[in-house]
């Protein structure tokens, strides 16, 4: 690395956090998560405007390797705090409920990917789960934010959104990691895969018992962040992908709230402020809607086996629950919020040849229309109306 690369490396990390904050306040102020404007921000830098003209200027292309090395780091934390949010109590005294709707908000849109990926003529078994699982997806972590900005939590409503979201995460990365098991089918080293199962044995029987005698000492940040890179290591080799071991170390880690706050601090301050910005950029190099007219058609199509399928599945879901009409319609629209989680699992699929850079762009369009609409409708079909007492969860 020369002194020049490391010139520009440095002066495109600076690009990157000053636009990342400015586009998240301004996502702000219009309402929208701060994660909206940082995708958005992403996007704009890559080649859908001038032709790729300010990508070229402060991004050249000697240093991106750098920065997907850098982005791929941001991406082992983002998922480490996606396995440490899930929160099994969410789950419990309406466990009925969450499970019916997380069913119906992935089973219609899944079964609607999958037609989806039939009709583009690829009979590839890992493309067809690929599409289905990227179709089902809902984005736990912006989900959480903006359920907090409108003052939902604690609400039936938000326990349900919340506990329904976080399960049909972990349904839709398992079910990622079938469809990227299949991709190694007739490899000599697919023998990997079978240590899957004693990797999550010992996670949870030997890793989380030592983790939490951690909990008190100095060097915990230390440990876990050793572990953290080891366990994404792990999954890499066995050839799953490396988003797979951060993640099952994130869903291990104690519960003890103040283990949680050594840990969880900083390695947001790094990932947030500084690394998952640099995902955003590297994401939106791939992105290219100025030739989005030319397939409007596809991308309406996308738009209504999405949105349609999230939200007939939730609707449906929380019918059979029990839930009123109103509440139903508004989880249907929580739950077609899928932001960043999305984004990962869009990079993962350009990564591993999954998708080409047409259908790539559509898809990336569709999860940042999904999120930002959420809103809006949230206020339309729900909050506008007299608001009940706000229910206790228990």
């Amino acid at each position: 690395m020369t002194s020049h690369q490391v010139v520009q490396l440095l002066i495109a990390l600076a690009v990157v956090v000053t636009l990342a904050r400015l586009m998240g306040a301004l996502a702000r102020k219009l309402a929208q998560p701060a994660v909206v404007g940082e995708i958005v921000a992403g996007v704009l830098v890559g080649p859908t405007l001038f032709g790729g003209a300010i990508a070229d200027a402060v991004f050249p292309v000697d240093i991106r390797p750098m920065l997907g090395s850098l982005a791929n780091v941001g991406l082992v934390f983002f998922m480490f705090l996606v396995g440490l949010e899930f929160d099994r109590e969410l789950l419990r005294g309406r466990g009925k409920a969450v499970a019916s709707v997380a069913a119906g908000s992935m089973l219609v849109p899944f079964a609607l990917g999958v037609l989806l990926a039939l009709t583009m003529s690829d009979d590839r078994t890992g493309f067809v789960l690929y599409l289905g699982t990227a179709m089902a997806v809902t984005a736990f972590p912006v989900l959480a934010r903006i359920i907090a900005d409108f003052r939902l939590g604690g609400t039936r409503l938000g326990t349900l959104a919340l506990g329904s979201a976080a399960l049909g995460d972990l349904v839709a990365w398992s079910l990622l990691a079938v469809a990227i098991a299949t991709l190694g089918a007739g490899s000599p080293d697919q023998w990997r895969l079978l240590l899957a199962v004693p990797l999550v044995a010992v996670s949870f029987l030997v890793v989380r018992p030592v983790l939490a005698r951690l909990s008190n000492r100095r060097d915990l940040f230390a440990a876990v962040l050793v572990g953290l890179l080891v366990w994404s290591a792990l999954a890499e080799w066995m050839g799953l992908h490396f988003i797979f071991g951060a993640f099952l170390f994130g869903l291990v880690m104690p519960r003890d709230p103040e283990l949680r706050a050594g840990v969880t601090a900083p390695v947001e301050q790094v990932g947030k402020v500084l690394l998952l910005p640099v995902y955003f950029v590297v994401a939106g190099l791939q992105v290219d809607l100025s030739g989005l007219a030319v397939g409007w058609l596809g991308f309406a199509l996308i738009m209504l086996v999405a949105v349609g399928g999230k939200f007939t599945g939730a609707v449906l879901g929380a019918r059979l629950a029990r839930v009123g009409w109103r509440q139903s319609v508004a989880l249907g629209t929580l739950m077609n919020t899928r932001g960043l989680t999305e984004l990962v699992m869009l990079g993962i699929g350009l990564e591993l040849g999954l998708l080409g850079q047409d259908l790539y762009s559509q898809l990336v369009l569709m999860a940042v229309v999904t999120t930002v609409m959420t809103g809006p409708l949230l206020k339309l079909f729900y909050l506008r109306r007299p608001q009940p007492v706000p229910e206790p969860v228990n």
